[in-house]
């Protein structure tokens, strides 16, 4: 099986500089701290979409080896604190959490 990643789409926030702030100063760190098992860490800041005022914000991606070794981590208790974390910064309603894998198309 190829590599996974744990996304995680937050809508747009109530307060943007607020939001910021907390995801920089506290998220951020914590999720680079705590994610025991990842490979690599994406933080996407939606700027704009041809459809208007995009609904989510940023988009956070969590890779890892495998799904065994996602699903360690959601179940360490490092895994539970960042991810009640996201819930709990998420001003603009709950973040939608996937899981998937990934294919790379090289050109």
């Amino acid at each position: 099986m190829a590599g996974v990643k744990f996304m995680v789409i937050y809508p747009r926030p109530a307060d943007i500089e607020a939001f910021e702030k907390v995801y920089q100063d506290e998220h951020v760190p914590m999720a680079v701290e705590k994610l025991v098992g990842k490979t690599k860490f994406v933080a996407t800041k939606v700027l704009a979409s041809p459809q208007g005022t995009p609904p989510f914000y940023r988009i956070a991606e969590i890779q890892f080896p495998s799904l065994a070794a996602l699903e360690a981590c959601a179940a360490s208790e490092g895994g539970k604190e960042t991810l009640a974390h996201a819930v709990s910064i998420s001003t603009g309603g709950s973040p939608i959490f996937l899981v998937a894998e990934e294919e790379v198309f090289t050109f």
